[in-house]
């Protein structure tokens, strides 16, 4: 498995890969304008030319927040998304970043368990914030010196 910056041949299996994972998916569209923004970084893992999972994240000036990380049911619990977590990390680093902000399920407890792991700690939380099904996400941030 690899990691990679998203390109625009990623950008197909990105949104299936959104759709399988949400119900409140992203567009194909939405993603692909992720690449022309200069305030987006997005990284995909690859296995075999297949996009197995996902990050996507938008700075602004030193902060940084995660739009939305996934990684295919099959994938899963094999340390995909904390390599993905990691490698994010590593880059917004050398862009001058100096924290990641990103919300999640309140129920999410496999998410919430790795975001912890790695050093993310609650600061708030947003009432209703999921429509599908509704529910409160939690607003996890990791702080780090540059």
């Amino acid at each position: 498995m690899t990691i990679l910056e998203m390109k625009a041949e990623h950008v197909a299996q990105v949104a299936e890969l959104e759709k399988l994972c949400f119900a409140d998916h992203w567009s194909q569209m939405s993603i692909e304008s992720e690449l022309r923004s200069i305030w987006s970084y997005w990284l995909v893992a690859v296995q075999d030319d297949q996009v197995v999972g996902y990050i996507g994240s938008q700075s602004t000036v030193d902060e940084t927040d995660v739009m939305n990380i996934a990684v295919h049911p099959q994938w899963r619990r094999r340390g995909i998304g904390e390599s993905l977590i990691n490698s994010l990390i590593g880059e917004l680093k050398n862009r001058g970043s100096h924290a990641l902000t990103l919300e999640v399920r309140a129920s999410n407890a496999p998410a919430i368990g790795l975001y912890e792991k790695l050093g993310f700690t609650q600061v708030g939380c947003r009432k209703n914030y999921y429509r599908n099904p509704k529910e409160d996400a939690l607003i996890l941030r990791k702080e780090w010196e540059n």
